[in-house]
């Protein structure tokens, strides 16, 4: 499955362009590779994404093409959030 697909149906992100957007800001990364919105996701799979100050570290559960919003938390579990210091992009 695509990033950018993932992170809108799993709800990380809530809308596709921006999770596009974020991606190809080069904010997110998959299993420590740098992810572009067309990268494929697979189960077990370790995203980091940086919003703003915080950096959050998911794995991936199940992948789903559709999913209703109760249900999109089972998608990935939170391994780590974190703040991080402003160095000056």
């Amino acid at each position: 499955m695509r990033l950018d697909k993932f992170l809108k149906v799993s709800r990380l992100i809530k809308r596709r362009t921006l999770a596009k957007e974020v991606a190809d800001k080069g904010r997110i990364s998959i299993n420590g590779q740098q992810a572009k919105a067309s990268s494929n996701v697979k189960v077990g799979d370790t995203l980091e994404i940086r919003f703003g100050q915080k950096l959050v570290t998911a794995k991936v559960n199940e992948l789903q093409e559709s999913t209703k919003k109760e249900d999109a938390a089972n998608m990935y579990e939170i391994v780590k959030e974190e703040k991080i210091e402003n160095d000056n992009e």
